[in-house]
């Protein structure tokens, strides 16, 4: 059984975030082929190419965090129909300076949850054009937007919704799936 270890980027800084509730339900229902771990992005500071010729520690933290990874899982909100700005950041971030690009052939996945009906579809649009820019593969299938409500995941982070957590488990199966035919054919970075 081959392992991948897995960096998931919550895209939302709130303490109480429905998306690092989801994030939690994640690592907690993982198949055993999936090590998750969380690639923290609130202490990066705005982006500016002036930082370019010395990477703050930690820009060179997130970029470290990213390289010691086979694949990035972004679990984001949708914020005015697009991606928060704390998560564009840390894409800027990750992929700079030009040509050190930490997202070149790196296998990433999306998945979001929201109180609204339409859950998070418009921000993974836009961040899959972002990661196309990249040159990250993605998987595009199953799409996962969670409608959130109330009691969905608990603080321990079990689902409490059956066709939910049925849905959560087939996500994680078909990226560990991807996973395993991506870190395979990939060319070397």
């Amino acid at each position: 059984m081959t392992r991948y270890k897995v960096g998931y980027i919550v895209g939302s800084l709130a303490t109480a975030s429905i998306n690092r509730a989801l994030s939690k339900a994640l690592v907690r229902m993982a198949p055993p082929e999936l090590e998750f771990v969380e690639i923290p992005i609130r202490d990066l500071p705005l982006y500016s190419y002036d930082y370019d010729a010395g990477y703050p520690a930690e820009g060179r933290a997130l970029k470290d965090a990213i390289a010691s990874v086979d694949a990035v899982l972004f679990v984001t909100p949708e914020y005015n129909r697009s991606i928060p700005g704390a998560l564009k950041n840390a894409i800027d971030w990750a992929s700079r300076p030009w040509g050190h690009n930490s997202f070149t052939h790196k296998p990433t996945a999306i998945i979001g949850a929201s109180p609204g009906k339409i859950g998070t579809a418009i921000a993974q649009q836009h961040l899959h054009g972002v990661l196309n820019y990249c040159d990250s593969p993605q998987m595009t299938a199953p799409e996962a937007y969670i409608r959130f409500e109330p009691g969905l995941i608990t603080d321990a982070g079990e689902v409490t919704d059956a066709g939910t957590a049925q849905f959560l488990r087939r996500f994680l199966d078909h990226f560990q799936a991807f996973l395993a035919r991506v870190v395979t054919e990939r060319p070397a970075a």
